[in-house]
């Protein structure tokens, strides 16, 4: 059974997609920012931390990535002390998403636990707006942020500078995944229709 991985720069759908993959399919939610915030608070010491240097964050929680994703996805050998066999739940599954991985550190990692390639052990999906322009960008989020969003209460220059730089991370981050074997899926328009066609490739890859 896969577990899965989603990826995409910030209000692309990401947390949308995995709360519909757990009621459809019922794969259990984990959340990366919420996880960093967990670091941040717990350890401050290791600047794991969103809303801070996107580069330094994802890279300083990379290695936890790799050995999380790692034991968790892995069913043979030993982890230190803990029998993965022995600890391994059959059908449990999750969904990880978030935006903050760097694969250049996290693939080394799993292949001390014998994963050689990410799509060998997960459905790998990534999430991009590549069909917008900046004043697309900036019009969807003054029309449907809602007071949960962390762009709500940017005024106009500063959603403006936001909608600008979402063009070109956007792009390099369809690039990025595109080279660990992602299948990238378009969340410019008709975002529903998307989610739908995700979850009847998930079906197909599970069969």
């Amino acid at each position: 059974m896969k577990n899965i991985i989603i990826v995409g720069p910030g209000r692309n759908g990401k947390t949308t997609l995995a709360k519909k993959i757990n009621d459809e399919l019922n794969y259990f939610v984990i959340n990366l920012d919420k996880l960093m915030t967990v670091f941040d608070r717990a350890y401050p010491q290791l600047d794991v931390r969103i809303g801070w240097n996107y580069d330094k964050a994802t890279a300083n929680v990379a290695p936890f990535l790799g050995h999380f994703l790692g034991i968790f996805s892995s069913c043979d050998g030993m982890a230190d002390d803990l029998n993965l066999r022995k600890h391994a739940v059959k059908g449990n599954r999750f969904v990880l998403e978030g935006g903050h991985f760097d694969f250049e550190k996290i693939l080394p990692i799993l292949k001390t636990y014998g994963i050689e390639e990410l799509k060998d052990r997960f459905i790998l999906i990534g999430l991009a707006q590549n069909k917008k322009t900046a004043e697309e960008f900036f019009s969807d989020l003054r029309r449907y942020d809602t007071e949960d969003e962390w762009t709500y209460g940017m005024d106009d220059n500063k959603l403006k500078e936001f909608s600008e730089m979402m063009i070109l991370f956007n792009q390099e981050m369809t690039d990025h995944l595109v080279k660990y074997g992602f299948t990238i899926y378009d969340t410019s328009t008709e975002r529903e229709q998307v989610f739908d066609k995700i979850i009847e490739d998930i079906k197909s890859k599970l069969e």
